[in-house]
């Protein structure tokens, strides 16, 4: 009997452990006087979601918090306690029979609490974790809601949950950044709805001025923000009534886990994470470039990232002041060329496809069609413009602005959130009558510079072909000197005493051009030697090329010119000498690629890219290289990136953006789709080319060339097949060992898949990139690359010369080989 008794206890105990069990594991809710120790959990339905006390690694700092079930790394999208941490272990959880949640220190004192404003109409409140994130507390007879966390959000933006006011009770549903990634007090930047005039999200800086300013809601997106429109993903909600203001988006598939965050550097984007790759994929990032930085053009400037300078002003405006144009500092703006009066007449000019102004200082109906709403602004002398509030579908509302428009910017590629706008201007034939002859004149002091170096440089080549004589050579030199007193002319008897009689053993390398010296100075001062080769083909337009444009240009990441020599028929550029060779020498190179670490791989990334910046955009000239490459990049003593070789470069006017040829120039692995294919060539080209150098400072391995035993593609393709496969990490070169950065590299690997996009559209701009290799913005998802395959075999030599026939991407192309 005895026996029988304990079996039968023993079978009790363990049916109760079990249901114990389950029902933890399950559990989703908290009663009242039910506590919440350290260590325990309450997870969702669904399990999507999971509650408890959590810890950052090396810190005993203790909070509460709601992070994603299944997804490791941890995940947290919301802190209850993020001011407040607690610093006992010992401390719980509780829900109180007024329907509050308590956080309670081992003294029994609150560091935290709900706080819930709603009366409990009974004694049976419960708090219980949804699968959308939310923690609710309800009445749990009549399932009144009482508090929810969605009402305090925090960093996170999660599906379902509001961004806006709540007009009723003035509270204010806002994301708020965190301080650091281990830090979840409240940081410095702010998204919040601005109801000011027509409401709109704006991304806020501490507090006071403006960081970026998402835009309104206009339909299909908000106005001029990437991506936040209509998506397969999500779809997005705008509500505007007595009671509240708000947006908040949902997801087309339920099961995907999305968020958007506020992360510590301000960058507001939006991940999906990957079941496949196990990591968050970034989907896009609305803000992701200069144009985005509030009134970057000033009032009545147009900022557009593809264009350099990115700042222009609209037709009938001029630069309010142009002195500061001229040194790219455009917050002033732009100004009428005509001051509008009623008596003189205006009318309306319509603009396209643009993120449209601040609206704060705007008035809207969004009852009001186009018409009515430009016979309201027509009557009202302080109004400057009008728009529709509602594009999609038959569009509809009215909004005026009035004062100046600010921040306003072309909508980026491929969005669909882009708008008309219709600006009162003055009427433009009364401007035309007042300034007669003015386009005549000005197309006049284009056509004559130009037309005078055409005939100076052609009179210039004719000399040169009949052998043209010495005292020509220096009267032609001493020229140049005059217009840049920077550029320095030696003679020939200072180059030959400074390489020795150019010996072999200061003989840097030999390239189409034609060889290169190493030189000591007499006063001091290592020099490279650049010698035209007797029997060179090119060089002769190279070398005045290269005169030309680098003479003009001084950057940090450029190679410095410091003067020519041109004497007989010796003709030759003296540079900086720079002591650690070119990038190829290290990043191909079995043994040298190891004294390439990871910092300083990515060093020398950002300091290309800036150096790009400062040839397409920053400097007196726009410049494109069309030869960028490993070997065109050399390294000085401190190991900082020079781009070299500007034989191939070519100037564009202020107003173009690019140009075609027949006569394709680069070198194959590294020259994009577009100019081989049809010899169109733009600052996107040099993009491209950068792109191609990312992956293979990543990788250490060429793109040209590239083998791999499960696939016939080169590097692009195979950095685009681990990119689609969510592993990208695996293209990192072996010989880094552990000394990179996770998030550093992927990001280089998306930066360099971003820039080899098969359509040129598509590339960021080189500015673009240097924002987010700063940690300042992002750029959306890669579309595919171009040239996924060799075009040619790997032993095909790779500096052949494109004659003046059709493109072929058979044919692709071309530029010496140049050593250092």
């Amino acid at each position: 009997m005895e026996h029988r008794n304990m079996c039968l206890i023993y079978w009790c105990g363990l049916l109760l452990i079990l249901i114990t069990d389950s029902t933890s594991a399950a559990r989703d809710t908290i009663f009242p006087n039910q506590t919440l120790k350290n260590g325990d959990t309450i997870v969702s339905a669904n399990e999507i979601f999971e509650l408890g006390f959590f810890s950052f690694k090396n810190s005993s700092f203790l909070y509460l918090g709601i992070w994603y079930k299944k997804v490791s790394p941890r995940t947290y999208v919301w802190v209850a306690n993020r001011e407040v941490p607690l610093l006992d272990a010992s401390s719980i959880l509780k829900l109180n029979d007024k329907g509050d949640l308590q956080l309670l220190s081992v003294s029994n004192t609150q560091v935290w609490t709900s706080q819930s404003t709603k009366l409990v109409t009974n004694s049976s409140p419960v708090a219980q974790l949804l699968d959308s994130g939310n923690l609710v507390i309800r009445d749990d007879i009549s399932s009144n809601l009482i508090w929810q966390s969605f009402d305090h959000p925090g960093d996170t933006w999660l599906p379902g949950m509001k961004i806006g006011v709540d007009r009723l009770t003035g509270r204010n549903w806002n994301l708020t950044s965190w301080k650091t990634d281990d830090n979840p007090s409240v940081g410095s930047n702010t998204v919040l709805m601005n109801t000011n005039g027509y409401p709109q999200l704006y991304n806020m800086r501490h507090e006071s001025s403006f960081q970026q300013r998402i835009g309104y809601w206009n339909g299909l997106g908000f106005s001029g923000a990437l991506g936040i429109g209509l998506k397969n993903l999500y779809t997005f909600d705008f509500v505007l009534n007595e009671k509240e203001i708000y947006s908040r988006f949902s997801l087309i598939n339920s099961t995907s886990l999305t968020r958007m965050i506020l992360n510590p550097e301000g960058n507001f984007l939006l991940f999906v994470w990957s079941d496949t790759g196990h990591i968050w994929q970034l989907y896009l990032a609305p803000l992701m470039d200069a144009c985005d930085q509030y009134g970057f053009c000033g009032p009545y400037g147009i900022c557009s990232i593809n264009n350099a300078p990115p700042c222009s002003c609209f037709e009938g405006f001029e630069p309010k002041l142009p002195e500061e144009w001229s040194v790219a500092d455009w917050s002033n703006g732009c100004k009428s060329k005509m001051y509008l009066t009623p008596e003189k007449g205006h009318n309306f000019t319509k603009f396209s496809n643009l993120k449209l102004p601040d609206s704060q200082n705007s008035w809207f109906n969004r009852s009001m069609s186009l018409e009515e709403c430009e016979n309201v602004c027509a009557s009202n002398v302080s109004c400057t413009a009008f728009a529709n509030t509602n594009i999609r579908g038959v569009k509809s509302g009215c909004l005026t602005w009035s004062g100046e428009l600010t921040d306003i910017r072309e909508a980026p590629q491929g969005d669909v959130s882009g708008q008309d706008i219709y600006i009162k201007m003055a009427n433009l034939k009364v401007i035309r009558e007042l300034k007669p002859g003015t386009k005549k004149k000005s197309h006049l002091k284009v056509i004559l510079p130009i037309v005078s170096t055409v005939v100076m440089l052609s009179f210039a080549l004719t000399l040169y072909s009949w052998r043209k004589k010495n005292s020509y050579n220096k009267a032609l030199v001493n020229k140049d000197q005059k217009q840049d007193p920077d550029l320095r002319y030696f003679s020939l008897n200072e180059v030959v005493k400074a390489t020795s009689n150019f010996s072999i053993n200061n003989k840097l390398g030999q390239g189409g051009f034609g060889a290169v010296y190493k030189g000591v100075l007499e006063e001091g001062g290592e020099i490279a030697v650049k010698r035209l080769s007797k029997t060179s083909k090119q060089g002769i337009v190279e070398f005045q090329n290269e005169v030309i444009c680098i003479a003009k240009l001084q950057h940090r990441n450029l190679v410095k010119l410091l003067g020519c020599c041109v004497q007989g028929e010796e003709m030759m550029l003296i540079y900086e000498y720079m002591p650690n060779k070119s990038l190829d020498f290290f990043l191909f190179d079995e043994n040298n690629s190891m004294l390439l670490d990871w910092p300083q791989r990515y060093h020398i990334i950002n300091g290309i890219a800036r150096g790009l910046v400062y040839l397409h955009q920053d400097s007196r000239l726009r410049i494109i290289h069309r030869d960028l490459k490993a070997s065109n990049i050399l390294l000085d003593s401190n190991m900082n990136p020079k781009i070299s070789d500007f034989g191939l470069a070519r100037m564009f006017k202020e107003y173009e953006t690019e140009a075609n040829t027949n006569h394709v120039v680069g070198t194959l692995g590294y020259i994009s789709p577009e100019y081989a294919a049809n010899g169109l060539f733009s600052l996107k080209s040099d993009v491209f080319s950068f792109g191609v150098l990312v992956l293979e400072i990543v990788s250490g391995k060429k793109n040209r060339g590239f083998s791999h035993q499960d696939h016939h593609d080169n590097l692009l393709g195979h950095a685009w097949r681990l990119y689609k496969e969510g592993k990208p990490h695996e293209l990192v070169d072996v010989a880094l060992g552990d000394s990179w950065t996770a998030s550093e590299v992927l990001q280089s690997i998306h930066v360099g898949l971003s820039c080899v996009q098969q359509n040129a559209d598509y590339r960021p701009s080189m500015s673009s990139v240097v924002h987010m290799l700063g940690g300042e913005g992002a750029l959306p998802p890669p579309k595919q690359p171009g040239f996924l395959t060799e075009m040619t075999k790997p032993e095909v030599d790779s500096t052949l010369i494109m004659s003046k026939s059709p493109v072929s991407i058979n044919k692709v192309t071309i530029t010496q080989l140049d050593a250092r």
